[in-house]
């Protein structure tokens, strides 16, 4: 067998259901939207994203499962248009609000999903799927972003596929397998005839920067699900053990930052 032989965008979506992956309703991240929006401008990931790429000959971004606006807005006063894209009209309305907030009126939303028909998204020079590459169908997400790009491709996908401390998992009987990573991007890109750049990116994790238990069990709870009264016994545990783990999160997340070429 050699790679010609492997389809990886199958792999992935049989990797994806083995471990019980799911498209969160828009409706969750909407609930969350005001809070993800209060700390948009205080990411060190921002920065080390943006840093990694080259605006040069570029006018036009499309910056795919937007969320608040952490990247759209960063590159705003960069580019002469920007597009956030996302399924959640929450997340989007934050976006606007911030952008109006900032004086920058080159930023327009777009409300979509991975699965939807795409054919009226605009293409443009750079595309972005910053930490939200998460996604049922990974073949079909990529060649929706290359399409889109007439230039450059820039994505993140975490290292190890777990949203939470693998610690914290286990207190919470969660066995699943982790969910697919940022390789299976690697070899379905080979496979469209594209050549991928890799570097990684490390940041704290989602459960980090809680102000006290419960709004850290809502967290944990957001990424693995219900908590029963057992877990939240063990949570509360391992939370009040160590302060400054608890804090942090647990252990930090490492992004793999994906990049690529697509001008014809």
């Amino acid at each position: 067998m050699t790679l010609d032989n492997i389809d990886f965008g199958q792999l992935y979506r049989t990797h994806m259901a083995a471990a019980g992956g799911r498209e969160k309703p828009p409706e969750e991240w909407d609930a969350r939207a005001e809070a993800m929006s209060r700390i948009v401008s205080a990411s060190g990931y921002v920065d080390d994203f943006i840093a990694r790429m080259d605006l040069s000959g570029c006018t036009t971004l499309l910056d795919v499962g937007c969320g608040t606006g952490a990247i759209a807005l960063a590159l705003a006063p960069r580019l002469p248009r920007v597009y956030g894209l996302d399924y959640s009209r929450g997340m989007l309305d934050a976006m606007m609000r911030n952008a109006r907030a900032l004086g920058r009126d080159n930023v327009a939303p777009i409300r979509r999903a991975w699965e939807d028909d795409w054919s009226d998204v605009p293409a443009c020079d750079i595309v972005t799927a910053s930490r939200s590459t998460t996604v049922m169908d990974m073949a079909d997400a990529l060649a929706k972003l290359d399409a889109k790009a007439k230039k450059r491709v820039y994505l993140t996908s975490l290292v190890g596929g777990r949203f939470v401390d693998g610690e914290v998992a286990e207190l919470l009987g969660c066995t699943r397998p982790a969910l697919p990573d940022y390789i299976y991007i690697v070899n379905i890109l080979y496979r469209m005839g594209r050549h991928p750049r890799l570097d990684y990116i490390e940041n704290e994790n989602r459960l980090a920067g809680t102000e006290d238990f419960d709004e850290f069990a809502r967290k944990v709870a957001f990424s693995l699900g219900e908590i029963d009264d057992a877990g939240r016994t063990r949570l509360r545990q391992w939370y009040d053990t160590d302060p400054g783990r608890a804090q942090r999160g647990g252990a930090p997340f490492r992004w793999a930052f994906i990049h690529w070429e697509t001008t014809r």
